[in-house]
């Protein structure tokens, strides 16, 4: 064999293998951001299935209040109907928004303010809350490092490649929801 088919064959599978290693990070990447969307979708799933006995605990404290509690359906409802993980991250956020205007309400209700149901209700989905804070953090984090490695040189090349697309991160969708919640009575 010559010196010269020597490098070549070297050089061929040096690229074999940095593609294959760059292949196997793209992928794991992509595994680890769609188990941080799996796991913020568990907690999104657990408040999910809380609404409607928060609002059919608020309901009988406050039932002049129905465009707060239309808003909270509505919030839930869209999330329900989401077609895509867009629509679903839209609707997760306008449900947090509402959620927020909720407990605010409780404030001009005192006897609701005691009520066991509600406090425990309040518990639960602000310990939920912060599962879903926790979850959203490790989702954006590895959508992150996902969507450096398809775009950052030399990883670029492999994830043009194999075909490899950016995901979504979770914002906050709108500057509304950015503000504290206003409660006018």
């Amino acid at each position: 064999m010559s010196k010269g088919l020597i490098i070549v064959i070297a050089i061929i599978v040096i690229i074999a293998l940095w593609l294959m290693s760059a292949y196997n990070r793209l992928v794991r990447l992509r595994n680890s951001a769609k188990e941080g969307f799996s796991t913020m979708d568990v907690y999104l799933k657990k408040r999910f299935d809380m609404i409607p006995n928060l609002v059919e605990t608020v309901k009988g404290y406050a039932s002049h209040e129905s465009k707060t509690l239309e808003s909270v359906i509505e919030a839930r409802n869209s999330i329900a109907n989401a077609t895509n993980v867009s629509d679903q991250l839209e609707g997760e956020n306008m449900l947090t928004n509402t959620l927020r205007s909720l407990f605010a309400l409780s404030e001009a209700y005192p006897d609701l303010k005691a009520n066991q149901n509600f406090i425990d209700l309040q518990q639960k989905i602000e310990a939920t809350e912060q599962d879903i804070a926790n979850s959203r953090k490790y989702y954006n984090g590895t959508v992150l490092a996902l969507n450096n490695a398809i775009e950052m040189f030399p990883s670029n090349i492999a994830a043009k490649l194999f075909k490899f697309e950016q995901m979504s991160m979770f914002e906050v969708s709108n500057e509304g929801e950015r503000e504290n919640v206003k409660v006018q009575f």
